[in-house]
């Protein structure tokens, strides 16, 4: 048994997937700690600190957009994965603008739902490279810095999926952040934002 397991906290009020996720964290070698509602969850938070999140966006109570603009607003910066069906995707693109890490589809793989908990907690474990973005470009103000990762990854020739595997989330969800870059910077393609950060003096190649 791993003596200093990596946290995994489940926010979900519905118990079968609650106990699905649980019994394989649990297997994997993972603490894990249940919560069947937002407020529940929000409750403990300011004492413990999980390693991941995984969260339903449908709730009784608070939604999961609104548990994660209050954890937001709070500088949380654990990855938060939000759980949602196919009708729900724009609301899970929702919770990627409120700071969401990724999202769960479902029917969700648990193998799958594992290996990218494991890819997110190693992503947020190393020391945020912007990989010689200069400090400031025009429109670089408006970027959030998982936007700077992934504007990163762009300028670099990465596709969705290495830019994907390199920050540990999926590639839909790098789609989700090159339409919100693209959108704040103005740029019409990808060929458009290497211009505008290449722009500026000193970029490093």
């Amino acid at each position: 048994m791993n003596a200093n397991p990596q946290v995994i906290h489940i926010v979900d009020d519905d118990p079968a997937i609650r106990d699905a996720l649980t019994l394989v964290f649990d297997m994997e070698g993972f603490s894990v700690e249940e919560f069947d509602s937002g407020e529940a969850f929000m409750s403990v938070i300011a004492g413990k600190r999980p390693d991941c999140v995984i969260m339903d966006v449908h709730m009784p109570g608070q939604s999961g957009i609104e548990i994660l603009r209050r954890l937001h607003q709070g500088g949380f910066d654990v990855p938060v994965f939000v759980i949602s069906g196919q009708g729900d995707i724009p609301m899970a693109v929702e919770a990627i603008k409120h700071g969401a890490h990724d999202f769960i589809e479902k029917p969700f793989d648990a193998d799958t739902v594992v290996g990218r908990v494991r890819d997110a907690i190693a992503a947020s474990a190393k020391s945020p490279d912007d990989k010689g973005l200069p400090a400031s470009f025009a429109g670089s103000e408006t970027l959030t810095p998982r936007e700077r990762e992934v504007l990163a990854e762009i300028a670099g020739g990465a596709s969705n999926k290495e830019a994907g595997r390199t920050l540990g989330i999926s590639p839909r969800t790098i789609e989700v952040h090159r339409a919100r870059i693209m959108e704040k910077l103005g740029a019409r393609n990808a060929a458009d934002l290497v211009r505008i950060v290449l722009s500026r003096e000193g970029f490093a190649t």
